[in-house]
């Protein structure tokens, strides 16, 4: 599958390379999980545990480049949010909802991030685990590493690790999915209880795209410790935008915009499957491979996109740069939906009455069924705009 625009600058969004690499691995006690599953650390037979690590990724880059202009480092708080809320909701995908233990990893160019940026982003972590407290969800902080490793990081990395154990009867397992299934959408973007600004919905995936798409040469010239020494400069930051400059259609800048912390639907999650155990087939978490991630996930299922939120602001500007394939923006961003629910149609309803309560938006925006084309695997039909968009399994064949 390709994706000409992330892989001219050094980033694949489909990470074909790495699924191989990893092909040969132990998959733990439920192949085909979101996360990989062990067995409980205290040998009890009806417990299990996960281990779970990501990162806010290039964001971190956005938040250097606003550091840089405006000389304040709280930019860099959010990017705990993004590294803290990867993890969580990665592992809400297979039923963990609670009890997370954190650690986080910080490393960065001593030269550029100083100590108030560091401040910056461990406050950072403090406040989203005072957020989850509040909200009835306990995330301990187990310590962290802060590096300085100025030969390998031009800017900073702000990654965590996260470990969780949980009873084995809370297990979703994706092999669970079949035809006819609905398909609902939790929205990335607006806002829900707790958020005191509007959400962008770009979440923490698809920002080397987001960044050179948008962004300004302005800041190739002038931050080019902000991108891959590896890549052509010609291919850097080749928009129109600055940073300060107003997102058409919402009360963001553009900065800001890419900059939106990334949403948790954790107390959402865990709220709908205290009150419906086992009715859900799968959770996916939207983030590498964009409204193409669910073809990792079941057995010979077509899942069918036709009825997707209309692209928010940041998207929409996304699209119009023209310089990003209709397929592969679908591909890269999760387009306005970061958290998919596969479930019974006779569940919908009460789904989204919970999902409510929260003041989430939501969606059925599709549904699944059989996959009866000729190759062996899964496959994606994305319908929207007047147009269709196919995606097939790895390895399998792409259509023409």
């Amino acid at each position: 599958m390709s994706s000409q625009f992330y892989k001219s600058r050094g980033v694949s969004a489909t990470k074909d390379d790495v699924h191989r690499a990893i092909s040969s691995q132990d998959q733990g006690l439920l192949p085909g999980a979101f996360c990989k599953i062990l067995p409980d650390p205290a040998g009890l037979s009806d417990w299990c545990m996960s281990f779970h690590a990501d990162g806010a990724g290039t964001k971190s880059s956005v938040a250097y480049l606003m550091y840089r202009e405006t000389g304040n480092p709280a930019w860099f708080a959010g990017l705990a949010q993004d590294a803290v809320v990867m993890n969580t909701d990665d592992l809400a995908c297979v039923g963990a909802y609670d009890q997370f233990y954190l650690s986080n990893t910080i490393g960065r160019n001593a030269q550029r991030v100083d100590g108030d940026c560091l401040s910056a982003i461990i406050h950072g972590y403090d406040r989203i685990v005072e957020q989850f407290q509040e909200q009835g969800i306990t995330l301990s902080m187990t310590g962290g590493e802060t590096a300085d490793v100025g030969d390998l990081v031009q800017t900073v990395i702000c990654d965590a690790s996260m470990f969780v154990r949980f009873p084995r009867c809370q297990l979703i397992d994706p092999s669970r999915i079949a035809p006819g299934m609905a398909i609902i959408g939790l929205a990335s973007f607006g806002r829900m209880n707790g958020e005191v600004k509007e959400n962008s919905g770009i979440g923490s995936n698809g920002l080397t795209a987001a960044r050179h798409l948008l962004l300004h040469p302005d800041y190739r010239t002038r931050y080019p410790e902000s991108y891959s020494s590896s890549m052509d400069p010609m291919l850097a930051y080749c928009g129109n935008w600055h940073l300060t400059d107003p997102l058409p259609g919402s009360e963001l800048s553009v900065g800001e915009a890419l900059l939106s912390p990334t949403r948790s639907f954790l107390p959402v999650i865990k709220t709908i499957l205290k009150a419906m155990p086992l009715s859900i087939a799968a959770l996916i978490h939207c983030t590498g491979g964009g409204q193409a991630k669910c073809r990792d996930f079941g057995h010979q299922i077509r899942y069918v996109k036709d009825n997707l939120f209309p692209a928010p602001p940041l998207f929409e500007a996304l699209r119009e740069t023209g310089q990003i394939d209709e397929k592969e923006l679908y591909q890269v961003f999760n387009m306005g939906h970061r958290m998919e629910l596969v479930c019974q149609p006779e569940e919908v309803d009460r789904i989204r009455s919970i999902c409510g309560t929260f003041e989430l938006e939501t969606r059925v925006i599709g549904y699944t069924e059989a996959n009866t084309s000729a190759f062996e695997g899964n496959e994606v039909i994305i319908k929207d705009r007047g147009q269709t968009h196919e995606y097939r399994s790895r390895g399998a064949a792409e259509p023409a």
